[in-house]
């Protein structure tokens, strides 16, 4: 009986280490360096707006700023694809939405800071913004300065 006993404390024991591992080593983060567009992840996701290429550059600044106005929450889309999360800019007393983002919503941004990933979703605390490049694609050319499959058709229903 004893030795069921201290394979069972075992098993605990590692079962408990394997549940506290993860949630410690994610927790910690890592510091990491991104380039990527300042985007309003509310548009990019749901595809209210058309496709990706229509959610980013000069033809969505202006919605990028009402949505982070309206506490949308910001992401970093990366040069790769992968969006990251923005819970903090620098110098932002508050979370990334609002006035912080507004200074950046669709400029190319090259940041710094710690990465923390949970359940296939990548968050960045950005610390600093090493440099900021403006507004680099510049798609009104493309889309106009409203997106012409954002205006419903007359006489529709």
């Amino acid at each position: 009986m004893a030795g069921r006993h201290r394979h069972a404390v075992r098993a605990g024991l590692a079962l408990a280490l394997a549940l506290v591992q993860p949630a410690t080593a994610g927790a910690e983060g890592r510091h990491v360096t991104v380039t990527g567009e300042a985007i309003d992840t509310w548009c990019y996701f749901s595809g209210v707006m058309g496709g990706p290429d229509a959610v980013v550059g000069s033809a969505h600044h202006t919605c990028a700023l009402w949505c982070a106005a309206g506490g949308i929450p910001v992401g970093l889309l990366a040069d790769d694809g992968t969006v990251y999360m923005v819970l903090k800019l620098p110098g932002a007393d508050d979370a990334a939405g609002g006035r912080g983002f507004l200074a950046v919503a669709s400029h190319r941004l090259t940041a710094s800071g710690m990465l923390h990933e949970r359940d296939g979703i990548r968050y960045i605390i950005i610390s600093e913004v090493i440099e900021d490049h403006g507004i680099t694609r510049r798609n009104h050319e493309d889309f106009g300065v409203v997106p012409p499959f954002a205006i419903p058709e007359a006489g529709g229903e």
